[in-house]
């Protein structure tokens, strides 16, 4: 066992808390819902990025490449000033939902390199210019582009083509697990000497205006290189700088008088270090040198192409010459850490795509986020404070009240979706499983729990409304990392773990019965489900068009959770076989789900058509005939998602399940037809229960991999290419909606527009395209092969469909014939430059045709994925096609 798994271990066992310091601070607290106090809820408005360095937050803090305690107590990050900004460079920029273009969006260059899952060693890259940071041309090009533009990023200023940068890298490596080393090293890229102010900062978040904790935390000036911190839970810690740096102290406290104009009740405050180094002046640092807010600042001379760097080392234990072994902690962490992927990734040869998973693995570690939302508190206000306006009563989440979040938590990005997300975490589960299996399945575990999942059985969405509908993928998620860890851990399964998530889950596939399919038609209409614009009309708000929507993906989803529900029930039966009865409760729910879908309510309309062989949605509008939506896009791929091949011998010794199943098959013959394989056993005895077999089957897959319509060089699109010159136009109450395919950023304001489902690539879809492609596989053996692409005369397996669909995206990370990384798009510098070229960003989804990064640019969560399928089918050489007529006859 390895170090670093050895630490795990000890870690889980609790014999030491390994994982109690990590980077648990966000990128960008101002600008969320938590923080927001307004009238009329406009969070991005409430607390501006400028407003940010002034204001003491009440949920949480941020910073740049920043660490903390698991309770976000003590907090360590950096900030730089190159001696032109107006402001110090203690968080990261970016648009407002509001400003940008295309929504939200980070405007500076980082990446994360590397950590560890128990976070002893971590490093990450900021790119800082020397010219002064171009703020202001970011918001007015941006605000003058519109939705067909594309965004203007930090790149685009032209500000990094004189290599007038610094190159900072940050790292972290852990003595102990309360004994950590932090390093940062610049470089000066440029021709000339350039000047730096580098900041390591330490605070306390403040806890002690709520009355939940009356005693105050201090800094004080222990030595001139020593801070000493004191709080009455934890004792005392040791911030040991190397050097002699200028130590400046002061209080996490609102300038109000700058803010809103109101006398300041506090001396010193938040933002005093920031107007020191800026205009020398220090009238809110303390003269005394203590505070709840400290800074070592050091002012360097990097000489052309030079490099320096700044340590410091914090202890719980007071020790002499602290920072003389920082380089030896951190050269034997980082052969830990290699150690530990080394181990990881024994099967990929490829050193690019080494480079490219272990970049993955870093930003789903740098992308945990200490979460602090506790929703009554936020809406009746703390006692004795500022008291939330009335509106909040009835506003953004207050059928929330129990929700109490205190968490560590996987985010989805934490600048641009600095909040978690359901569907989104149940996808970061999956890759993480394969480096730290416990704390995927404590995720997993978490939004299950009483104080996260709603009374009547709905898991939150996010904190912009908790009460969206994500796809139910959550069982889909506890089945798989159940599947991986067993199989890490000799074949040995969590049984805790599944049965307690099951319960759960079943809660969950009750709410979605009881909420989502309101006339008991086994047809659902989960609204919205995160695929913001993939459809003509605004889908969470169906009924503002007098109408209401059956969607074929909604009830897709739900035939994909029963049968994820059948699966859990059945390797439950391993254990107890009582769970044999709730086997055969979501066997016959998924039966009678599947009649719906072909039937609806028995007045022969179906959301699959005949005449294009495919699914659409229906919409039904009041006092008219219902309406076929004629949309082609991933709504009607998602029942191909529904499968689930079973050996005989899981059910062979379930009598009751046996029975039950076998009495359905027999008394209901044309419904169990549709979906099951059941008299005809496939691969190693396995039978089928998919939605799709046969006809249809084959019409979605010819669909699928056909290159005028859904395939990709990238992967599959989210959006047919076929409306690139056939857009669909419907007229819904005298109104006419169209969409056509945009394989690149929105060009519509619905759902903010900073997302497009109208074409792009999304790896969460890709990948559960590929594990569905793997199942059917898994059925037919190898015995059953389809045209690849549709229309080239080539027949692959549908595993090999599977590898070469990986392939595809995988391919949008590696370097191509001409050591280009599609996702760096047409920019020469990230493309060429030794400084950029090998640095990877994980974006939120990609251009349909050439596959450059959209969206979130450090969206490693679900991007992620991209671990895994490495972890599965990296290769020296992609799969080649091979010419085969279709073995197997369904």
């Amino acid at each position: 066992m390895n170090t670093e798994k050895q630490r795990l271990t000890a870690d889980k066992n609790k014999e030491k808390h390994w994982k109690k310091w990590g980077p648990y601070l966000t990128e960008r607290q101002w600008g969320t819902v938590r923080e927001d106090y307004s009238r009329d809820g406009s969070a991005w408005d409430n607390v501006s990025h400028d407003d940010a360095k002034s204001k003491a937050y009440r949920w949480g803090e941020e910073g740049i490449a920043g660490i903390c305690d698991h309770k976000q107590k003590l907090c360590i990050s950096w900030a730089f000033w190159n001696g032109k900004d107006y402001q110090i460079k203690e968080r990261l920029f970016g648009l407002t939902g509001n400003q940008g273009n295309h929504g939200e969006d980070v405007k500076e260059i980082y990446y994360y390199l590397d950590s560890t899952p128990t976070h002893s060693y971590m490093k990450m890259l900021y790119k800082y210019p020397q010219q002064a940071f171009p703020y202001e041309r970011l918001l007015i090009e941006n605000r003058r582009r519109n939705k067909k533009d594309r965004e203007f990023e930090l790149i685009d200023t032209g500000i990094f083509d004189n290599d007038e940068y610094f190159d900072i890298f940050i790292e972290y490596a852990k003595h102990d697990a309360e004994d950590i080393v932090a390093k940062a090293t610049i470089h000066n890229r440029s021709d000339q000497d350039a000047e730096i102010w580098v900041m390591p900062t330490i605070w306390f978040r403040k806890t002690w205006f709520t009355g939940d904790e009356p005693f105050k935390p201090k800094f004080s000036l222990k030595n001139p290189s020593q801070i000493k911190a004191f709080t009455p839970k934890s004792g005392n810690y040791f911030f040991n700088f190397d050097g002699n740096p200028e130590i400046k102290f002061c209080d996490n406290e609102t300038n109000r008088e700058k803010l809103y104009n109101i006398p300041n009740d506090k001396r010193f405050l938040k933002d005093a270090i920031n107007d020191y180094v800026i205009h020398g002046d220090d009238k809110h640092l303390n003269p005394e040198n203590f505070g709840t807010k400290a800074a070592a600042i050091y002012k360097l001379t990097i000489p052309a192409h030079g490099e320096m760097s700044v340590k410091l080392r914090m202890t719980h234990q007071q020790l002499d010459n602290a920072v003389v072994d920082c380089e030896e902690i951190l050269k034997a962490r980082k052969a830990d850490a290699d150690e530990f992927y080394n181990d990881i990734q024994h099967n990929v040869q490829d050193e690019d795509l080494r480079n490219i998973q272990r970049q993955a693995f870093a930003g789903m570690m740098w992308s945990k986020q200490f979460y602090y939302y506790n929703v009554e508190r936020w809406l009746d206000g703390d006692k004795g404070r500022y008291i939330p306006p009335v509106e909040r009563k009835t506003g953004r989440n207050h059928h929330w009240r129990h929700l109490q979040n205190y968490d560590i938590i996987s985010m989805p990005d934490k600048w641009e979706y600095p909040w978690y997300a359901a569907w989104d975490l149940a996808f970061h589960c999956i890759p993480i499983a394969r480096i730290d299996p416990d704390f995927a399945k404590d995720q997993l575990i978490l939004l299950l729990n009483e104080w996260y999942m709603h009374p009547n059985g709905q898991i939150p969405a996010y904190e912009w409304n908790f009460s969206d509908v994500n796809p139910p993928v959550h069982a889909y998620a506890v089945e798989r990392v159940y599947q991986i860890d067993k199989k890490m851990n000799g074949g040995k399964g969590d049984y805790e773990f599944l049965e307690r998530a099951l319960h759960k889950l079943m809660l969950n596939f009750t709410w979605w019965v009881n909420r989502k399919d309101n006339d008991g038609k086994n047809l659902f209409e989960g609204g919205f489900l995160g695929l913001d614009n993939i459809s003509l009309i605004d889908r969470s708000h169906a009924a503002l068009y007098k109408g209401k929507l059956e969607q074929a993906d909604a009830t897709s989803w739900m035939a994909m959770f029963s049968l994820n529900l059948l699966r859990i029930s059945l390797d439950l039966c391993e254990f107890n076989k009582v769970y044999q009865h709730t086997a055969t409760k979501f066997l016959e729910h998924f039966l009678y789900i599947a009649g719906a879908m072909n039937n609806i309510s028995g007045e022969n309309i179906s959301l699959w058509d005949d005449e294009d062989n495919f699914f659409y949605d229906i919409f039904h509008i009041q006092g008219q005939d219902p309406k076929v939506m004629k949309v082609r896009s991933i709504v009607g791929i998602i029942p191909f998602f529904a499968v689930e091949p079973i050996r005989e011998e899981m059910f062979e010794n379930l009598p009751e399940f046996k029975k039950r199943m076998e009495f359905f098959m027999r008394e209901k013959p044309k419904l169990a037809s549709l979906v099951t394989s059941w008299e005809q056993p496939g691969h190693d005895k396995r039978r089928l229960f998919a939605l799709l077999r046969g006809h249809r089957m084959k019409s979605i897959l010819q669909k699928m991999l056909d290159s005028d319509e859904f395939l990709s060089e990238y992967g599959i699109r989210s959006l047919s290419k076929f409306h690139q010159k056939h857009p669909y136009s419907m007229k819904i109450n005298g109104d006419i909606s169209t969409i056509s395919y945009v394989p690149g950023e929105s060009d519509t304001l619905m759902f903010g527009g900073n997302s497009n489902w109208r074409g792009p690539i999304w790896f969460p879809i890709n990948h559960l395209i590929i594990e569905a492609l793997k199942r059917y596989d898994f059925y037919y053996g190898g015995e059953f092969s389809i045209e690849y692409p549709t229309g080239s005369g080539n027949y692959l397996t549908m595993d090999l469909i599977a590898k070469e669909l990986s392939y595809r995206l995988m391919k949008i990370f590696m370097r191509d014939e001409n050591g280009n990384r599609p996702f760096n798009g047409d920019n020469r510098k990230m493309q060429e430059d030794p400084h950029f070229k090998d640095y990877i960003l994980f974006y939120e989804y990609f251009h349909g045709d050439n596959g450059r990064g959209l969206g979130a640019s450090h969206q490693t969560g679900w991007t992620g994925l991209v671990a895994e399928m490495i972890y599965k089918y990296s290769k020296d050489e992609k799969p080649i096609a091979y010419n085969a007529s279709p073995l197997f006859r369904i």
